[in-house]
């Protein structure tokens, strides 16, 4: 009799046990954001410092009319072609040269180093700063571009001429733009 009663009672007490809410695991770290607050910090401190830089060449040349780029660098013509209106987009391919200085102007990559320059427009991975500079350019415009080291080569570099955190002075020609289609049948 002692366990007609009990097998109810272990059946009862299973279901009531089943039925309630698992408890959520907690993590068993607490970070308190103080590494990204100091991170911030830094990165806030170092993209002034770099744009006090860029400010200081600006100023230093005021018949130069540079132009601030919605992306957060600043160029301006050396060669400028009002004629024509096409620029390269997607799915085009850029023929370009191009040289790389530090903020002070010394040559870090010269053009005949780099040249020639052949880029998939948006569909290969090259400066951040060159990608969407181009892209502002006509065939056969000279333009100079200062890049702040975030649209460089930022905290990393390129692991060989070019530092981290370092602030760049790209001048670019743009010698041609074709369809992909075209260069692809060559």
């Amino acid at each position: 009799m002692k366990k007609s009663i009990i097998v109810p009672f272990l059946l009862i007490a299973a279901l009531i046990a089943s039925c309630s809410k698992p408890q959520a695991r907690r993590p068993i770290s607490h970070s308190s954001g103080t590494f990204m607050k100091e991170s911030i910090k830094r990165n806030k401190k170092l993209i002034a410092n770099e744009e006090s830089q860029i400010d200081s060449i600006i100023k230093s040349n005021p018949a130069t009319k540079y132009i601030a780029s919605d992306k957060g660098y600043w160029y301006f013509y050396q060669t400028e072609v009002t004629a024509d209106t096409i620029r390269p987009k997607r799915g085009d391919v850029a023929f370009f040269d191009y040289d790389v200085k530090d903020i002070k102007g010394n040559i870090i990559y010269s053009e005949t180093e780099l040249r020639p320059q052949v880029y998939y427009v948006d569909k290969e991975n090259i400066m951040m700063g060159l990608r969407d500079g181009i892209k502002l350019m006509n065939k056969g415009e000279k333009v100079t571009f200062l890049f702040p080291s975030h649209m460089g080569y930022g905290y990393h570099g390129d692991n060989k001429k070019i530092g981290i955190n370092q602030p760049l002075v790209c001048t670019v020609t743009l010698n041609d733009i074709k369809p992909e289609s075209e260069v692809k049948e060559n």
